[in-house]
């Protein structure tokens, strides 16, 4: 039997109202019109057109991600539903995309209306076209921006806004904070996401690097670096997020980096306790903390493979944790009191009662079909 293509839901038409004195205006390095063409097309608007008599303000991620827009110097005098919107706004392709789903006017979250809805007719009158529309409140950052001060503060309250599922204690109060500074610098360069997650696994390769010479200095600076590369982890997040460079392979870069790190760092550890003669088992600590840490990524990465209506919670959970480098702040506290065995232990142990536990834990993979 061939499989049947499959057929995409049909895009809901879009229209976008430029504001000359809104449009332009950037939030994170991209203008607000850009981010709601984006935000627009991703929840599954289209075509999307832009209604405007003067040039457009840039369109950078727009044109990058090969989303086609029409110009047109006036709305339809009539037409059928669309999605009608304003620029003045800062809008997550999420809420729009619901928006979508089950129609009426966007509100944040505090209730208040926001310059976005689907209408059944669109046309000149499209702002009236929203009053009395059913209210959808927005889940994620929604806001409207009028001016340069209120851009500013959507800045604020954006960056505020992106966070990850992975993120642990240690990522939300220490790491996350340290590395915005990095991701509002590095936003206005070319500098991609994927090269941030290499930087991140080459700065915890030289920490693994320090931690197997075997000294007591060299494995505090070793702790140091390690702590650095789980800040600079946080960042290429944060720019794939913030200017829509999201990748399959960026995900799997992360998460394989992350891994390569942590079992760098395991054997570093063991081979600086060796060569110190302070744990006579340190070789074997050492082993079964790399063997630990490689069984428990071949579970995370078998519970990825279920289908998203068996993945729990709890197998969520999972996947995140396996990127969590909360125990950084451990490894640091150790190395300073020159008791690196401890974690070693630890490592050692807790991977291995990891992996059993998650796989007990994991539902059976069903064997996939094979289409005639």
């Amino acid at each position: 039997m061939k499989p049947q293509p499959s057929i995409e839901p049909p895009r809901l038409p879009a229209l976008v109202f430029l504001d000359g004195q809104t449009g332009a205006l950037r939030v994170a390095a991209l203008t607000l019109l850009d981010r709601l063409v984006v935000a627009a097309h991703r929840a599954g608007a289209g075509p999307i057109a832009i209604v405007a008599r003067e040039p457009l303000p840039a369109l950078e991620r727009a044109a990058a991600l090969g989303i086609e827009v029409r110009v047109i110097p006036t709305p339809p005098a009539a037409g059928g539903p669309a999605l009608v919107t304003g620029t003045g706004l800062l809008v997550q392709a999420a809420d729009v995309r619901a928006l979508i789903e089950r129609g009426g006017r966007l509100t944040t979250a505090a209730g208040d209306p926001l310059p976005i809805g689907v209408v059944s007719q669109a046309g000149p009158n499209w702002q009236a076209s929203l009053d009395g529309r059913p209210e959808v409140a927005a889940q994620g950052l929604a806001l409207r921006v009028t001016d340069a001060t209120s851009a500013r503060a959507a800045t604020r309250a954006f960056w505020a806004s992106l966070t990850s599922s992975a993120d642990g204690f240690v990522d939300r109060f220490f790491n996350r904070p340290c590395g915005r500074v990095l991701s509002r610098l590095l936003i206005h360069t070319s500098i991609s996401p994927n090269a941030v997650s290499l930087a991140s696994v080459a700065i915890g390769l030289a920490a693994a690097g320090c931690f197997g010479m075997g000294s007591y200095s060299s494995a505090v600076v070793a702790a140091l670096l390690f702590q650095l590369s789980a800040i600079v982890d946080c960042v290429d997040g944060d720019l794939a997020r913030a200017l829509f460079k999201e990748t399959p392979l960026g995900k799997w870069l992360d998460l394989a980096g992350d891994q390569i790190v942590h079992l760098s760092v395991f054997a570093g550890i063991a081979v600086g306790l060796a060569r110190q003669g302070q744990s006579p088992v340190a070789a074997w600590l050492g082993l079964a903390a790399v063997l630990g840490a490689l069984l428990s990524f071949g579970v995370v990465v078998r519970g990825m493979r279920l289908p998203p209506k068996d993945r729990t919670r709890f197998t969520r959970r999972l996947i995140d944790s396996v990127t969590n480098r909360d125990f950084s702040v451990l490894v640091l506290a150790l190395a300073c009191l020159d008791r690196l065995e401890w974690f070693l232990w630890l490592s050692a142990a807790g991977s291995h009662v990891f992996w059993v536990a998650a796989l007990a834990l994991q539902p059976a993979l069903r064997p996939r079909r094979k289409l005639a």
